[in-house]
């Protein structure tokens, strides 16, 4: 029996946007445990420009692309019993191949989501608002009163984590790129904002901490910030590296960290933090919840036609980007 058409974005090898092209294929129904989803809002996430490029390889060739999706379930397989026809829910997990009008996926890694969140705002805030969760609740617990630095504030991961730990009465230092940013950060509840690598960067946060520094940085920038963020950390203090915007860290000498006071440095997965359902079920609902609460906002500053994946990984790398982009696939 023929699958139903569904448009994709697919790359035939590693490379910059260009590899990126549409196709139509057929998607079949739903095995046990799965189930058939149509795409309604496709987040966009700059891992998707990791596998993209080939720095988090793909298993084979031609490789789809794309992590996170809102949808409708349209079918359900065989022994599902967590989702149904009809609902709408959200997702972000390999296998790799959101970008797509229709998919199938396990059912297990789904999530309903709730009334008064719509579709975009879910694909755009799922995966982000996951990642700020496990960073500001597991990788360290900002407490109250603490001052904190965070990379990219006015970007997608980086607005979520100032505006969580603003909420959490932490003293926000943020850092952006440049000075058309520094208003977006302000709103997302820095208390400072450094831009860099205009500013000296080590030097403001000691001037802005007393000559302490700070317990932890939050860096998904990578390889342009590393040192930088070292020099901000107090001893003992513990650098989290979880992107690499502007490409890899490069090798560099373990004993630093100690000469330098002690440092901590720790690189989280998200797969880590969500592959254990209930984990995942329980940080959706606080994700979810800040969402209503307005204790999170999230903006969707750019929208996409699927066709236009390409023109939205050259946006996101070139940083011209604020909070987060979308792909929108075919109409249902």
């Amino acid at each position: 029996m023929q699958g139903r058409p569904s448009r994709c974005v697919l790359i035939d090898r590693p490379g910059g946007p260009e590899v990126l092209r549409l196709e139509s294929r057929p998607v079949g129904a739903p095995g046990p445990g799965e189930v058939l989803l149509r795409h309604t809002a496709i987040g966009v996430n700059f891992i998707d420009i990791q596998h993209r490029t080939g720095r988090y390889p793909l298993p084979s060739y031609p490789a789809p692309l794309g992590i996170e999706a809102a949808g409708v379930v349209l079918e359900a397989g065989p022994g599902v019993d967590t989702v149904r026809p009809g609902e709408r829910v959200v997702y972000s997990f390999p296998p790799v191949g959101s970008y797509a009008d229709l998919r199938v996926v396990r059912a297990a890694h789904l999530v309903a989501v709730p009334d008064g969140v719509g579709d975009e705002l879910a694909a755009a805030a799922f995966n982000k608002g996951i990642t700020a969760h496990y960073l500001l609740h597991t990788t360290y617990p900002v407490r109250e009163g603490e001052t904190i630095l965070v990379h990219a504030a006015a970007g997608g991961v980086g607005s979520l984590l100032c505006q969580w730990a603003s909420a959490r009465s932490a003293t926000v230092i943020g850092v952006v790129g440049s000075e058309e940013k520094v208003p977006i950060a302000l709103a997302n509840g820095c208390r400072h904002v450094v831009v860099h690598p205009r500013d000296d960067l080590p030097g403001r946060v000691r001037e802005l901490t007393g000559g302490q520094g700070v317990p932890v940085v939050f860096d998904s920038v990578g390889r342009e910030t590393f040192e930088a963020s070292l020099l901000c950390l107090r001893p003992r203090g513990l650098l989290v590296s979880f992107g690499s915007a502007s490409g890899p860290v490069p090798p560099f000498d373990l004993f630093r960290l100690n000469t330098l006071g002690s440092l901590y440095v720790t690189s989280p997965a998200y797969v880590t933090h969500t592959a254990d359902r209930a984990e995942l079920l329980a940080r959706a609902r606080d994700v979810f919840a800040a969402l209503a609460a307005g204790t999170l906002r999230v903006a969707v500053g750019r929208r996409y036609d699927l066709a236009d994946a390409a023109q939205a990984h050259r946006d996101l790398q070139a940083r011209r980007t604020t909070g987060a982009s979308i792909l929108l696939p075919a109409p249902g």
